[in-house]
């Protein structure tokens, strides 16, 4: 079964919404006013909730729609995250490309879920297959 608009849309609002809420908590730096030290502890505890959130919005719903929902995750809190990043810090700060070098903390998580969702659909697909 394919996703109806209405649930891409909410997706993509969601997204959006949480890159908000990211940007907000970011400033007035966008996260450059901490040390790289603590950008990385904090970079390992986002990984640890998003591998939690996989697991907790993956385990419910049908075993053959697990894969197809973790794709769409991933690419609504990815692709729209890269696109507004570069819009704030690629033109409005002029960084251009170079924000993803300095801001290395916002590129590491266009590829987290990507390999935190997918994977543990397949995973969950696997063991669920097995129970049965």
């Amino acid at each position: 079964m394919l996703m109806s608009v209405a649930k891409h849309l909410a997706l993509l609002f969601q997204g959006m919404i949480v890159w908000a809420l990211f940007w907000l908590a970011g400033l007035p730096g966008y996260y450059q006013q901490y040390s790289q030290v603590t950008m990385a502890v904090v970079c390992i505890l986002v990984s640890v909730v998003i591998s939690l959130g996989a697991l907790h919005f993956l385990s419910r719903g049908r075993p053959e729609a697990k894969l197809r929902r973790a794709m769409w995750i991933s690419f609504y809190y990815t692709v729209p995250f890269v696109f507004l990043d570069w819009l704030y810090c690629g033109i409005y700060l002029g960084y251009g490309t170079d924000f993803l070098v300095r801001y290395w903390y916002l590129t590491v998580f266009y590829f987290t879920p990507w390999l935190t969702f997918v994977p543990t659909a397949l995973l969950l697909h696997r063991v669920q297959g097995a129970r049965q």
